[in-house]
């Protein structure tokens, strides 16, 4: 079916990682994607035990970064620094949290990528920039613009929804 779930920003707000994740389940989402900005270990480990695969990057406010990794290394989270490149279901994606905004426009400009997810500005937003789908998910934890989203992205047919957590 190919349906991955959109995450980013959640910020350690343990209620919003929960509904993230009971919202994945029940639209059956195969992988899921963090676009950074988890801040403490427990978020990783809570995400990655929730019973589908996770890749992820490290975002600008993130710490205990040799911990993650460890953590990441024993719940099978592949882990990245600035950017994760993800080839599934024959779909090329770019993953990175976009604390410099150059690199999501270099990710773009590049066009190796069908769809470049990034997080960062707290703000939901999906765009077709010259045949590359863009997107950020919005914040997860819903501290900076009071909503609390999330985004599935259905692989087939490059629809992406946004789901506000009631948190």
């Amino acid at each position: 079916m190919a349906i991955i779930g959109l995450i980013s920003d959640t910020h350690d707000h343990q209620k919003a990682v929960d509904e993230a994740i009971k919202i994945f389940r029940e639209n059956k989402v195969e992988l899921i994607l963090h676009a950074g900005d988890w801040i403490a270990p427990f978020t990783l480990k809570r995400l990655a035990q929730g019973g589908i695969p996770v890749i992820g990057v490290f975002g600008n406010n993130d710490g205990e970064k040799k911990y993650m990794r460890e953590l990441a290394a024993k719940y099978y989270v592949k882990l990245e620094e600035e950017v994760a490149v993800i080839k599934y279901d024959n779909v090329i994606i770019a993953l990175t949290h976009g604390t410099h905004h150059v690199i999501v426009d270099a990710l773009v400009k590049s066009k190796m990528f069908d769809v470049v997810v990034y997080g960062h500005t707290h703000s939901k937003d999906v765009k077709n920039i010259d045949g590359t789908l863009v997107i950020n998910p919005g914040e997860a934890c819903g501290y900076l613009t009071g909503e609390a989203t999330i985004a599935i992205l259905n692989l087939k047919t490059k629809e992406t929804l946004f789901i506000s957590l009631n948190v």
